[in-house]
């Protein structure tokens, strides 16, 4: 996390002219100040002139998707980010009831050197942040403590998500989940838990993949893959489009074995040791597979990735610190989402033709913290016979969050429904998105309505046309 002397001066960035209200999805909800970027801004200011972090306050850092559409929008320039970052991290250590988390646990199973890397090079573990506060915000509610426990207890873990995979399996063939994810009692249970039974994908068949996956034709690039958590559970099909769309380019593909995750959950909730834990051990790993660049195909990990030399103490730090920090800032300036790294390499692979109009979703952390819009509809619009027709109101995050769907699902349901309608308006049999968090959300909203849109990544379109697949393989009847 920045400095307070750092936060001050991002925060003095803004001018509070109200560009962000409009392009806020809390603001779209509630019309509340303290619900916008702006009004935000003014509580991180308050704060750090001494005041306390109330609990009004640190519901409102709550309630912030962190979707980064206000820097799309900001005239200024203000980097919201780093000021939504140290808000979340303030509010974890006040409200968790035991402060921010310490050390990752490795995946059961995980082997190699890179477990020894979880802490920095003198053996430290990350230091609980400072809050610049008097009086802390008191703890969250038992229930809300409870399910965060359980969320980060399982979704950065792979291997514990995949047991979950087998009874998810049978709960979906006798359709008890569509029952109860239709009655109100998982939400009188706990709200998280509805949320988690109306969002769970049908059970994927894990495959591991290959620790190379060799380049086809003349060799281009060595790249390594980033497989994920969530992805690599409930999306397995699109780490292998996405291997296999790289060889097809001429890439050889590394995929480091016992592979966790990157610490975006975590970032992106406050949870700052925790995410630096995540991180550290990310680096190690991918630093031992010598790669030219690092392609990761969710928009969060990517975005998160890039972030690693902030998350771990910038340039003024320790010695350890500032060691962990310029490996970071190596690493980061190797990361690509699978579309910016394709669109700067060119196509080389025929294209066969997908005769479909499909809609392109704008994931909030590929286009509003990357900046990333273009290279994935020129990937796409490449494609013989496919038709790219744009979402209404695309630049309006869906809900998804990370977990925020799981955490404040009442806003994301409602955020949800909104894209829902609009993905629906563009008229398109098939939705195609860069992020596993939006293409849960959105398919979970879209059937809630009765209603069918085939929903893929942008690899494995690109993996379907390479390989003259039928539209079939896309969900597509």
């Amino acid at each position: 996390m920045q400095d307070e002397n750092t936060l001050r001066d991002v925060a003095k960035d803004c001018v509070h002219c109200g560009f962000c209200l409009p392009a806020c999805p809390t603001y779209q909800l509630w019309a509340e100040e303290m619900d916008s970027p702006r009004g935000r801004i003014y509580l991180v200011n308050q704060i750090l002139d001494g005041a306390e972090l109330t609990d009004s306050a640190a519901e409102h850092f709550d309630r912030c998707l962190g979707c980064m559409a206000c820097m799309t929008a900001c005239p200024s320039g203000v980097q919201y980010d780093q000021l939504i970052e140290a808000a979340r991290a303030w509010t974890e250590e006040a409200r968790s009831g035991s402060g921010v988390a310490g050390p990752v646990v490795a995946d059961p199973g995980v082997t190699g050197p890179v477990v020894a890397d979880v802490r920095g090079a003198d053996g430290a573990v990350d230091p609980v942040p400072d809050v610049p506060r008097g009086v802390p915000a008191g703890k969250r509610p038992v229930r809300d403590r409870a399910a965060r426990a359980a969320i980060f207890s399982l979704f950065p873990y792979p291997r514990r998500l995949r047991a979950l995979t087998a009874p998810l399996r049978t709960v979906q063939r006798t359709g008890l989940d569509r029952r109860l994810a239709g009655s109100a009692l998982p939400g009188r249970v706990s709200p998280t838990l509805g949320a988690a039974l109306r969002l769970a994908p049908p059970a994927a068949t894990w495959r591991k993949l290959p620790e190379r996956v060799p380049a086809r034709g003349t060799r281009r690039a060595v790249v390594g893959m980033l497989t994920g958590c969530v992805q690599s559970v409930f999306f397995p099909q699109v780490n292998a489009s996405t291997a296999r769309v790289l060889a097809a380019e001429g890439c050889d593909v590394i995929i480091p074995p016992g592979q966790g995750c990157c610490g975006a959950l975590s970032l992106h909730s406050g949870r700052e040791a925790e995410a630096a834990a995540f991180a550290r051990r990310t680096i190690a790993m991918f630093e031992q597979a010598g790669v030219d660049a690092i392609v990761v195909n969710s928009a969060g990990c990517g975005s998160a990735m890039k972030e690693y030399e902030r998350l771990l103490g910038g340039t003024g730090g320790s010695g350890a610190e500032a060691g962990w920090a310029a490996r970071a800032a190596e690493m980061s300036g190797k990361v690509r989402d699978v579309a910016e790294f394709l669109a700067d390499l060119g196509p080389v692979a025929r294209r066969h033709p997908l005769p479909v109009t499909a809609a392109y979703h704008d994931a909030c952390h590929l286009a509003h913290a990357q900046g990333i819009t273009k290279q994935p509809r020129e990937l796409l619009r490449a494609i013989p016979g496919l038709n790219l027709v744009e979402v209404p109101d695309a630049g309006t995050c869906c809900g998804s969050a990370g977990v925020y769907n799981l955490l404040q699902p009442e806003a994301a349901r409602e955020l949800g429904g909104r894209k829902a309608e609009a993905v629906l308006a563009a008229g398109a049999p098939l939705l195609i998105s860069a992020n596993p968090g939006c293409s849960l959300q959105i398919a979970s909203a879209l059937a809630e309505r009765g209603e069918h849109v085939a929903v893929a990544h942008t690899a494995e379109v690109l993996d379907a046309s390479l390989r003259g697949l039928p539209l079939s393989v896309l969900g597509i009847s």
